[in-house]
C-alpha cells in the first residue's frame, strides 16, 4: 500500500491532474492521495497560496474581498473547466470559501482556515475528477478522518492519537483524496502545519497507514547532489538515508522542509521522490540504511542568510559557566541560535539573520559586552553556510583536507568549520557573494 502526494506544481492545472489520474491509476497500491493548493502555471505565475493570503488580507482590512475571492474561485473555475466537470463543483468551491470569510473573528486563525481552504478545495476538485472518470474515490476531510494536531496555529504538531484513528483508512475500498497542510486541534480548531505541510501530512499518512512506500511526486526526475541551478547537469542521487536528507534539507534542499519526513522516519517507511511529468524515472530513495556507493559525499547543500556572532575573551574556557550566560543573554532577547562552534578563548554563535535587526544589534552587542565582561564581541552578516553531507565521510581519510582544498582554489576565505562528532555532515561558513563559487569547486572536487 503506497501513499503518494503531489505538490503544487503537479496539480497547477487540469493537465497536470489529468497526470496525476494516471499515476495513481497505473498501480493499483497506490490507494491515498495527499495534494498541495494549485502552484505555479507557469513562471511568472502567482500561487493559489498567495492568492488566498491576499484574500484572508483583504478581507481583515476592507471587510469585503469580491475582487480576491473572485481571482481564488477562477483559478478552481479554470481547472474545472480543463478538466470537463462543469459548474457545480466550481460553486461548491466559492460557497466553501464564502463559508470561512465569515469566521473572520480571530485574524491569526482566520488567515489560517483560508490557506487552508487552497488544498481542501484542491482536493475536492480531484476526487470529483476521479469520480467523473468511473473511479471509486472520495474526498476525506482531516478532522472527519481523525487527524488531530497541537493548536499552534502555523506551526501544527501532530497527536500520538492520531496515528490510531487515521489507521482505519486502510480499510476503504476506494481510492481517498486528502488535503495536505492541516489538520484540527483536540478543541475543533483548524490548524496548519509549518512549511512544507503537505509533505508532512503525507508523511503522517504512510506512518499512519504502516504504508510499504510514501511517494513524494514533485517536477525534478531526482534528488541532484547540489542545486542544479549553480551547477549544471549535476549527479542524480538514487539513495540516500534520513540523516543525510534531515541534513541537506536544512542547509538549504528545497525538496523538502527539514522536519517533513520525521513522521515516515520513525516508523521506517521508505520514502520516494518522483516525477510527476516523467513518472517512469527511478527516482530517489530516501531509507533508514543504503549500501555504500564508493564515494564519502552524497551532496553539497547551501543556504544564505546568516549572521555569526564572534565573542572573544582571554581564559574562557576557565569560566564555568560562559557559554550557558550567552545562549541565556540570547534566549531573553528572543534569539535561537543554529550553531556554536568554538576556540580555547573564543566561542561563535551563527544566527538566522531575519531575526536581529539592527536597531536590535547594538543592544545585544552591549549586553554580552557588559554582563559578560567580554574582551571583543562583534556580529558579521551576510553569511552563507555550506553542508557537505554523507554518512561515509566518518570512514573515509581526507575529506576535510579535499573540501578545503577545494574552497581554497575556488579563492574564497573560510569565515567558520563545524563538524558534528557523528561526522554525518561538515559545515563551512564563507560570505554570501563567495558561496556559488565554492559550491561549484567542491562539487568539483567530489563529483567532478
Amino acid at each position: 500500500m503506497k501513499v503518494s502526494k503531489f505538490g503544487g506544481s503537479s496539480v497547477a492545472n487540469g493537465e497536470q491532474i489529468r497526470k496525476v489520474f494516471n499515476i495513481i491509476q497505473s498501480d493499483k497500491s497506490r490507494k491515498i492521495v495527499v495534494v498541495s493548493a494549485p502552484g505555479k502555471r507557469f513562471s511568472d505565475d502567482v500561487k493559489t497560496t498567495d492568492l488566498l493570503i491576499a484574500l484572508a488580507t483583504s478581507y481583515l482590512k476592507n471587510g469585503e474581498a469580491n475582487q480576491e475571492l473572485e481571482a481564488v474561485v477562477d483559478r478552481y473555475r479554470e481547472i474545472a473547466n480543463q478538466l470537463e466537470l462543469g459548474e457545480d463543483i466550481v460553486n461548491e468551491i466559492e460557497a466553501d470559501f464564502i463559508g470561512r470569510l465569515a469566521l473572520s473573528e480571530d485574524a491569526e486563525r482566520f488567515i489560517d482556515c483560508i490557506k487552508a481552504g487552497g488544498e481542501d478545495n484542491n482536493a475536492k476538485l480531484i476526487a470529483h475528477f476521479f469520480q467523473s472518470q468511473g473511479v471509486a474515490a472520495s474526498y476525506i476531510n482531516p478532522q472527519d478522518a481523525g487527524l488531530l494536531v497541537s493548536n499552534e496555529i502555523g506551526n501544527a504538531q501532530v497527536l500520538q492519537e492520531s496515528y490510531d484513528n487515521l489507521y482505519k483508512l486502510r480499510d476503504k475500498e476506494e481510492v481517498i483524496v486528502f488535503p495536505g497542510f492541516f489538520g484540527y486541534s483536540p478543541e475543533g480548531n483548524l490548524v496548519t502545519f509549518p512549511r512544507g505541510g503537505s509533505d508532512i501530512t503525507g508523511a503522517i499518512l504512510a506512518a499512519a497507514i504502516k504504508a510499504d512506500l510514501y511517494e513524494n511526486f514533485t517536477d525534478v526526475d531526482s534528488v541532484y547532489s547540489v542545486n542544479p541551478t549553480i551547477v549544471e547537469n549535476p549527479n542524480e542521487i538514487t539513495e540516500l538515508t534520513y540523516k543525510e536528507m534531515r541534513e541537506l534539507s536544512y542547509a538549504g534542499f528545497g525538496v523538502f522542509h527539514e522536519e517533513a519526513l520525521a513522521p515516515a522516519f520513525r516508523a521506517s517507511i521508505p520514502v520516494c521522490v518522483k516525477n510527476t511529468n516523467n513518472p517512469e524515472a527511478r527516482g530517489t530513495m530516501i531509507v533508514a540504511e543504503r549500501k555504500p556507493n564508493g564515494k564519502p559525499v552524497v551532496g553539497i547543500a547551501s543556504d544564505n542568510g546568516f549572521l555569526n556572532i564572534y565573542v572573544e575573551k582571554y581564559l574562557m574556557n576557565r569560566e564555568i559557566g560562559f557559554g550557558r550566560k550567552l545562549l541565556q543573554i540570547l534566549e531573553e532577547e528572543g534569539l535561537s541560535y543554529e550553531h556554536t562552534p568554538s576556540g580555547i578563548d573564543s566561542i561563535n554563535v551563527i544566527l538566522r539573520g531575519n531575526q536581529l535587526s539592527e536597531a536590535k544589534e547594538e543592544q545585544l552587542l552591549d549586553r554580552i559586552q557588559t554582563e559578560l565582561q567580554t574582551d571583543k564581541v562583534s556580529i558579521e552578516r551576510n553569511i552563507a553556510l555550506i553542508m557537505i553531507v554523507g554518512e561515509a565521510m566518518n570512514k573515509t581519510i581526507g575529506v576535510a583536507a579535499k573540501a578545503v582544498a577545494a574552497i581554497q582554489n575556488a579563492n574564497v576565505n573560510i569565515a567558520m568549520i563545524n563538524q558534528g562528532s557523528s561526522e554525518v555532515s561538515m559545515m563551512f561558513g564563507v560570505k554570501e557573494v563567495d558561496v556559488n563559487k565554492a559550491v561549484k569547486s567542491i562539487y568539483e572536487a567530489f563529483f567532478g
